[in-house]
């Protein structure tokens, strides 16, 4: 450790002004110091928590910015929602919402949440998406209304105030659960996982788990803990319905058509529920 730390200090000891103001923003000036000018995390185990919870903050948040965009791609290029729940979507972004404002409104660190907004932002659009290719595109004008309405009040405490916001935080909680909950039965019913992305699930799965780590370490709430627990929860029955669905198709499929001739010679089409749907033979004598 000694070799390393010798060959390391002349260079953390001479970092340009940016990364050196940007390292002891993130960590604190003594953590700063531990870590980065003396290089000693074996005698400053807390230290590298706080170091560990600030990477996967900045890592969560840089992954935010396109983590909804392989969903986005295949609404595009499907020009369908099919198994994509508008609810789910809803009750997300308004969770999301709601987060970001208490947290900003609280003062806590920006790598613990910043990724509210960037979800958010890209939900709105696929809402949209799923609104439009759902036959209700002026509903999407109404819901963008709403959300900045909802988002104007709560950065304003003269309409908010900090007792009402914390119970819109621990109602994010619940948001958040009720969030996934119709994704779920979406996908029970439908058999399948229609457009929904694996890579947005998965992503979330791991964002979620990386989320209750750096709240015990930089955040001390729970209401935002309990929301983060809940959340992976959840996270982990989509992830489960996503390897258990993976071949399946997100819609049942018909039995292939037979053609069948009939007694004036013309052609008759008909599909594999309606051969067996032929009159029974009949035990009445005739003459």
């Amino acid at each position: 450790m000694d070799a390393l730390r010798s060959a390391l200090q002349p260079i953390t000891h001479n970092l340009p002004t940016p990364l050196y103001t940007i390292g002891n923003n993130l960590l604190g000036p003594q953590c700063y110091k531990n870590l980065i000018l003396d290089i000693d995390p074996i005698n400053h185990p807390e230290c590298v928590k706080l170091g560990i919870s600030k990477g996967l903050g900045i890592g969560i948040i840089g992954a935010s910015a396109v983590v909804k965009v392989p969903q986005l791609l295949k609404l595009l290029n499907s020009k369908s929602a099919a198994g994509v729940s508008f609810l789910s979507y809803l009750l997300e972004t308004s969770s999301f919402l709601i987060a970001f404002a208490y947290n900003a409104r609280q003062g806590n660190p920006f790598s613990t949440y910043g990724e509210s907004a960037l979800i958010a932002l890209q939900n709105v659009v696929i809402s949209c998406l799923v609104l439009h290719y759902g036959g209700k595109s002026a509903g999407a004008a109404v819901f963008v209304a709403g959300l900045a309405a909802a988002v104007y009040a709560m950065f304003k405490p003269g309409v908010i105030d900090e007792k009402q916001m914390g119970m819109l935080q621990a109602g994010a909680g619940l948001l958040g659960i009720g969030s996934k909950l119709p994704q779920i039965l979406t996908i029970w019913k439908e058999g399948g996982t229609g457009q929904l992305s694996a890579f947005a699930v998965f992503n979330f799965l791991a964002g979620s788990l990386a989320r209750v780590f750096t709240t015990i370490q930089e955040v001390d709430d729970p209401l935002i803990l309990y929301g983060f627990i809940a959340g992976f929860s959840l996270n982990a029955i989509l992830a489960a319905q996503m390897v258990y669905y993976w071949n399946s198709s997100s819609s049942k499929k018909s039995a292939p058509a037979l053609k069948v001739t009939g007694v004036d010679g013309e052609p008759v089409v008909k599909t594999g529920s309606q051969i067996n749907r032929g009159k029974s033979p009949t035990t009445r004598r005739r003459g």
